[in-house]
């Protein structure tokens, strides 16, 4: 198929859901493998963190605290770069996407490392950092604006999936893509949670696997024809 067949929306819809299944097998990594942090939902780390600040037992502080500003971090650097640039895939929606891949994979590399594997503070600080890499996609994402897909959280997209539904408003929704979304976090959190039974590195490596192929078919296939033209152009001269 070749890259004027194909709709650059349609791309960025499929590359957006597949971000949202990698999303699903960090959260699953974080909160079962990285003492209850969630990773990309930061919702979740802020009831964690509500409940924990009022005295529920076994709930800590630390982890969310940090992963909390380490998404704000990721997201502000990710929102900087893409300032001032259209709603649409270009070379630092690329550039970004790899160096969160990047990342995850250095991170997947140091958990494979068993005496790095067992330190609590390490896996604080794991969080935090897995946390910037979403909060940089989810940025990314949310800069590309594919409509009921922000990779990292699904509440809205079960609002209007249901609200919109025949027994709600009952008006034309894209139900397919919504239903798609639900399933695929959920789904990444489950192949997760499988993968912590061989290593806690597992999950945090098809993560990154998941962003670098992201990243790279977005840059060959999702990019305005306009901009692969200016880049011809670049390289021609």
């Amino acid at each position: 198929m070749t890259r004027t067949s194909i709709k650059t929306e349609t791309v960025h819809l499929w590359l957006m859901l597949a971000l949202t299944f990698s999303t699903g097998v960090a959260d699953a990594v974080g909160y079962l493998g990285l003492d209850k942090v969630f990773t990309g939902n930061m919702t979740g780390n802020v009831v964690i963190l509500g409940m924990a600040l009022a005295g529920a037992d076994g709930l800590p502080v630390l982890g969310p605290s940090i992963a909390l500003a380490g998404f704000m971090a990721g997201a502000a650097i990710a929102g900087r770069a893409l300032r001032g640039l259209p709603s649409s895939w270009s070379s630092v929606t690329t550039g970004i996407l790899l160096v969160v891949g990047l990342v995850l994979a250095a991170a997947a590399v140091y958990l494979g490392m068993e005496s790095n594997a067992g330190f609590e503070l390490n896996h604080v600080a794991l969080a935090g950092v897995l946390a910037a890499t979403m909060g940089a996609q989810a940025a990314a994402a949310r800069h590309l604006a594919v409509k009921d897909v922000t990779t990292v959280v699904v509440t809205s997209t079960i609002t209007g999936l249901s609200a919109d539904s025949w027994l709600g408003a009952r008006v034309s929704q894209p139900w397919a893509r919504r239903l798609f979304a639900v399933v695929l976090i959920s789904l990444g959190a489950s192949v997760g949670a499988l993968l912590l039974n061989l290593h806690l590195a597992a999950g945090v490596g098809l993560s990154a696997v998941i962003t670098i192929v992201v990243a790279i078919t977005g840059h060959l296939l999702g990019r305005p024809v306009r901009a692969i033209e200016r880049d011809a152009q670049a390289v021609r001269v």
